[in-house]
């Protein structure tokens, strides 16, 4: 009677690929024409200049979504293999699912649909908060349950990011509030309804070994080099950029000094702990704000050692908060001390934030352009605005989080089962040989799991 079911799950997967990837298809024929350069000499110069001087940002981004992010999460030592492979696959869809969404809305405004590298840039973006939301339930859950995950988060993504940098007008570089507050706290809220109050036990395969956390370090290094692009390329060409580029670095080296000083100094033999510093070190770039230099990049890295150290055990202990990457710390605190930070800066320095202007991520690049002090606002009225798009993007994402995680414990997207969580063999041809039981499991729990899959 379970062999039914026990196959169901597999076959959704590539079925619902399949019809999303013939629809998008679909889609790309029927209504989606590529941007052209305009007929002149100086304004195709101009357009190529664009392209030159965004295509570098754009292959950096790509190396930390798929090369660094992918190796960062390599920690579990058994589930390498997953990991990458999820991790690449939900970029690819919902990059895709963005691009689709974005292209119905200009369809029903304008008409026609132009694919621009802009529009891919801005489509990875909304990506990048899947990635992080999947860091809470990394390891627990099927590959159809991330997938409706993605569809579910990548529209709540795109109206919240509207509300917050169109309609509130907050400054937000790096995509501190809209990217990495927002997907935190949608990932806690998929996590907790998913799980419900039941406290997850503590999994043999989740204890990492000297190798995967390795890999996991060298997957920080690579996230480390090209942060920078990740924060520059929201800004407007110029001083903003130069400005955002030489900050983001300040803040990330202050950033990594402080996370050995502070994670040597919680061991009691002094010795540095591979989990500090495969997040402390990024903490400064998460932090980055409307303004980032050393200081906030310090107490960042602090922030996020400290809720690995005390938060992260009080909330499993009292709200029994399953987040399997530490996202909460990597990203939820860092993000909230830069958005406050941010309205502080705002109220003390105001001539200097307000040269920070962006291009709005789901706009045109001329598009958004602050004129004047904060668009013809005071300091105090866009401090408030910052406050106010950081709450909209805690409680917003944290609601719309809990509704997707309940909407995921449907029969036909179910749980893997628990004692082959954490394990490629659950997913993946691991053929038997040495390195079988560190990387993929035996060839014996891959029979298994396919039988009890329901």
């Amino acid at each position: 009677m379970a062999t039914t079911p026990s196959t169901s799950p597999r076959r959704l997967l590539p079925l619902s690929l399949g019809l999303f990837q013939a629809a998008l298809l679909l889609f790309f024929i029927l209504f989606v024409t590529y941007d052209e350069p305009s007929a002149q000499a100086e304004d195709a110069s101009s357009v190529a200049n664009h392209l030159y001087s965004i295509f570098p940002f754009f292959q950096d981004i790509q190396v930390m979504l798929v090369v660094g992010l992918g190796l960062l999460l390599t920690f579990l030592p058994r589930y390498g293999l997953s990991v990458l492979t999820h991790n690449f696959l939900l970029l690819n869809f919902s990059m895709q699912w963005a691009l689709l969404l974005q292209g119905l809305l200009h369809r029903f405004h304008h008409g026609q649909v132009h694919l621009g590298l802009h529009s891919i840039l801005t489509a990875e973006f909304a990506a990048v908060t899947v990635l992080i939301s999947t860091g809470a339930i990394l390891g627990r859950t099927s590959p159809c349950q991330l997938l409706a995950m993605a569809t579910c988060e990548v529209p709540i993504y795109l109206t919240s990011e509207w509300a917050i940098v169109t309609h509130l007008r907050v400054l937000d570089v790096g995509g501190t509030i809209t990217i990495h507050v927002f997907s935190c706290y949608f990932g806690l809220g998929v996590s907790k309804a998913l799980f419900r109050a039941a406290q997850q036990p503590v999994h043999p395969k989740q204890t990492p070994t000297p190798r995967s956390d390795l890999m996991s370090l060298v997957g920080m290094l690579i996230l480390w080099v090209f942060w920078p692009s990740f924060v520059a390329v929201l800004c407007q060409p110029g001083d903003a950029q130069h400005r955002a580029i030489l900050n983001t670095l300040l803040a990330m080296s202050a950033s990594a000094v402080t996370t050995v000083v502070a994670s040597s100094l919680m061991e009691r033999d002094g010795k540095l702990s591979p989990g500090h510093l495969q997040n402390g070190s990024l903490a400064g770039g998460v932090a980055i704000g409307a303004v980032a230099d050393m200081a906030l990049g310090s107490l960042s890295a602090m922030i996020c050692l400290l809720g690995f150290r005390f938060l992260t055990p009080f909330l499993v202990r009292k709200l029994s908060l399953q987040d399997q990457c530490g996202i909460h710390n990597l990203h939820g605190l860092p993000g909230i001390l830069g958005a406050a930070a941010s309205a502080v800066a705002i109220l003390v320095v105001p001539d200097v934030t307000a040269g920070y202007h962006l291009s709005p991520i789901g706009g045109n690049a001329t598009e958004g352009v602050v004129m004047g002090q904060f668009g013809g606002r005071g300091a105090g009225w866009q401090a408030l605005c910052q406050a106010m798009g950081l709450v909209l993007a805690v409680g917003g994402s944290l609601l719309a989080g809990l509704l997707t995680g309940a909407a995921l414990r449907v029969p036909c997207l179910a749980l893997p089962p628990q004692r082959l969580c954490f394990d490629d063999s659950l997913y993946f041809k691991v053929q038997e040989g040495p390195e079988s039981t560190g990387m993929g499991g035996t060839s014996e729990e891959g029979a298994l799991a396919m039988k009890e899959q329901v």
